[in-house]
């Protein structure tokens, strides 16, 4: 499928959601059709990440395929650290099944 068939198959999800995850704190932002999260579980603030005193923010953005499931993730911004958590964490999300892909940025905050 080109390039341009592929993008008129995808939906930008737009909210203005903020979740308090403990440590990390979710903002998510940009689009046009919701879609409704079923299991969206909180990265964990890496062990790490703590040791160093590091905060900061991770930056994504991600496309959730017809399934519910994340099919990719491409990292815009965050502290490598940070952003593995992220990444892993990402993989267990699952959102209801939908008749197109949609696209989403996301950026989730770490607190000390």
């Amino acid at each position: 499928m080109g390039k341009t068939a592929k993008a008129g198959k995808q939906a930008v999800v737009a909210f203005g959601l903020v979740l308090s995850l403990g440590s990390a704190t979710l903002f998510a932002q940009q689009g046009q059709q919701d879609r409704r999260a079923i299991s969206k579980p909180a990265p964990e603030y890496p062990a790490l990440a703590k040791q160093m005193r590091l905060s900061g923010v991770v930056k994504v953005s991600v496309v959730i395929g017809t399934d519910g499931l994340v099919r990719d993730v491409q990292v815009l911004g965050g502290h490598p650290i940070l952003v593995q958590q992220v990444e892993d964490t990402l993989k267990k999300w699952k959102y209801a099944p939908a008749s197109v892909e949609t696209k989403v940025q996301l950026e989730f905050k770490f607190d000390r």
